[in-house]
């Protein structure tokens, strides 16, 4: 198998991938496909008149591109290309690199944080949910060598964080246990507790009651406040 091994370990597979690396491939719950297709067809369907004002009012602002593409990793490690709406100004990481937004973020633009509030910027993911890239419930996709600063100002790489490998046996979601529960600011390492509790227990009962929450706060325009009582 070109040199990767498979074990197991409480009755999952486990691929090694390399001498530092395995990644836990776990079953699919049922149905979970199936959601992610019907949801991501209608909400695609159903936003389209609201996809075009966004598109609009991002480009009115300040003439720049509409959508923002970045390469993320999904399941298994495998890199893909997630698209979102433009909510920071155009070369925001001129300088500073892949730097994580916080809160009242000044790369962040008028109409940007209408989006990141309401999670709109978000809405053009709903195709890379179709083509399997994304699922609508799991962790965050995250950027190939993205780093946290740690104490005394010491970056540290996401794969070294424990929980990264869990993380990614299972497809990233628009949003997740992390995402809801978590409060932006805090480390990696805390959000990704949450994610390996949701790596455990996913069911198809545990994603619709995410997506259900995910819409409520949509509908509050509190994403931008998330970890707080909802």
């Amino acid at each position: 198998m070109n040199g990767s091994m498979v074990s197991t370990h409480g009755g999952t597979a486990v691929v090694g991938l390399g001498p530092a690396q395995a990644i836990a491939v776990r079953r699919i719950p049922p149905g979970k496909r199936a959601l992610d297709v019907l949801l991501a067809g209608a909400g695609l369907i159903a936003a389209a008149p609201l996809s075009c004002v966004v598109a609009a009012l991002v480009k009115l602002e300040d003439g720049g591109p509409i959508f923002y593409g970045q390469e993320r990793v999904g399941e298994g490690g495998r890199l893909f290309r997630a698209l979102k709406f433009r909510s920071m100004i155009t070369n925001a990481e001129t300088g500073v690199g892949a730097l994580q937004a916080v809160e009242n973020d000044p790369r962040v633009t008028r109409v940007g944080r209408v989006l990141r509030a309401t999670a709109m910027d978000e809405l053009p993911q709903l195709l890379n949910i179709l083509r399997g890239d994304m699922s609508f419930v799991g962790p965050r996709a995250l950027r190939p060598g993205e780093v946290e600063t740690g104490s005394g100002g010491r970056h540290v790489d996401m794969e070294a964080i424990p929980g990264y490998v869990e993380r990614t046996s299972v497809r990233p979601g628009l949003t997740g246990v992390a995402q809801i529960y978590a409060a932006r600011d805090v480390p990696r390492r805390h959000k990704f507790k949450y994610d390996r509790v949701y790596v455990r227990r996913q069911s198809f009962g545990l994603d619709v009651r995410l997506i259900l929450l995910s819409f409520w706060i949509t509908f509050r325009g509190s994403w931008e406040r998330r970890g707080r009582k909802i």
